[in-house]
């Protein structure tokens, strides 16, 4: 028997490759959506080049892979952030987030519903984040992840008789390259972002795949349409306070 696919988006760097490292410890394969390959393939990854900020391009991949192979297990991570003071958001710059963090997980998941339906199982987990919450600059980027959240709970209530589990992970500060390129571990904002943080420290991407393995697993079963922060405490309040 074929093991279970996992289908994986933005796997190739960052939180993402870390998800798709450990589902592949957890005994899965996994499909890995990205524009760009990894640095390098793991045993049991599939990486396929898809863009997903096109809907078109979205629909032809997902459903070509789900007339070869059943997928009921869905890790929509990919996402991207324009920081933008409210003054200089343009319509542009909501186009885009709009169609990378709302309409490809939509899509995806539509397109999975079947073959979940027919198993009467199925996961998924959308990535969001703490600044759904709130912060500066980021009126687009908090307004696509707070969306992820009301289509998670949704989907969750409507996926529920199928067997079917929807929940999000909201991370805070994760250290990825991105992260620590633009917040060097010496930077004086990096030491105040660091001691805002109750835990008084960033995350590490394991972390959140390690949230992302427990809700795929067998026994994660009993938990829908759920947020969870990844954050180290910053969703509660800061540091001190």
């Amino acid at each position: 028997m074929d093991k279970s696919l996992a289908l994986v988006t933005g796997g190739s760097r960052g939180i993402g490759r870390a998800i798709v490292t450990r589902l592949l410890e957890d005994g899965f394969e996994v499909l890995n959506f990205s524009r760009t390959p990894p640095a390098q393939t793991l045993p049991g990854e599939t990486f396929e080049s898809v863009d997903l900020l096109n809907a078109q391009a979205t629909r032809q991949a997902i459903e070509l892979w789900a007339a070869k192979r059943e997928i009921v297990h869905l890790v929509n991570n990919a996402g991207m952030i324009d920081v933008a003071a409210l003054e200089d958001v343009t319509p542009e710059q909501v186009d885009s987030m709009v169609s990378l963090n709302l309409i490809a997980p939509m899509l995806l998941t539509q397109a999975l519903i079947p073959a979940m339906k027919a198993r009467q199982h199925g996961r998924v987990v959308n990535i969001g984040s703490r600044a759904a919450l709130g912060k500066a600059g980021r009126t687009v980027y908090a307004a696509t992840k707070a969306g992820i959240v009301g289509m998670t709970r949704t989907w969750a209530l409507e996926l529920a008789k199928h067997g079917v589990t929807v929940n999000a992970i909201a991370p805070g500060a994760i250290a990825t390259e991105l992260f620590l390129a633009a917040n060097p571990p010496e930077a004086e904002q990096t030491k105040r972002l660091k001691a805002a943080v109750p835990l008084s420290r960033v995350g590490e991407p394991e972390e959140v795949a390690h949230m992302v393995s427990g809700l795929m697993h067998p026994l994660g079963g009993y938990t829908t349409g759920q947020v969870i922060y990844v954050c180290g405490g910053l969703s509660v309040g800061l540091a001190g306070n």
